[in-house]
């Protein structure tokens, strides 16, 4: 984004975004690859010295299945702006009624492929095993 001034908004987002990509085990060379740039150009965003686009935020997020809004959320606001304009409301928490166990198993249909499809094999694992920890601490 030639000619903006970055801030202290920058910063935030771009500490997100090596934040997650870290956490996703991604590479920067890979992340800077499908945004069409150098590793360098990526580094720039992460420290905040560049402003990066919406669109390449909105690849970012695709690879690490994080909303697009978890870059942005504890960041200082700046302007009078209401913070919730014409977005949509948070997502409410899945619940199921007593006795439809059956509920979840959509939940964890969707559980698995996404972590099938953005998790590496070592990742997988640590992820079961952590189930595993939690299923035996709840259960004995």
């Amino acid at each position: 984004m030639a000619g903006q001034k970055t801030d202290a908004r920058d910063v935030h987002v771009g500490m997100r975004i090596a934040e997650q990509r870290k956490k996703s085990a991604l590479t920067q060379k890979r992340v800077a690859q499908s945004f069409g740039m150098s590793a360098a150009q990526l580094q720039k965003y992460e420290k905040g010295i560049n402003r990066i686009s919406a669109i390449h935020l909105e690849i970012l997020s695709r690879m690490t299945g994080m909303p697009i809004d978890y870059f942005f959320d504890g960041m200082n606001r700046s302007d009078d702006a209401p913070p919730r304009g014409l977005s949509e409301a948070p997502q409410q928490a899945f619940v199921p009624q007593d006795g439809a166990q059956a509920a979840w198993s959509g939940l964890v249909d969707v559980v698995a492929k996404h972590v099938t499809e953005h998790f590496s094999d070592a990742n997988r694992r640590e992820f079961a095993a952590a189930i595993h920890a939690l299923d035996e601490k709840l259960n004995g």
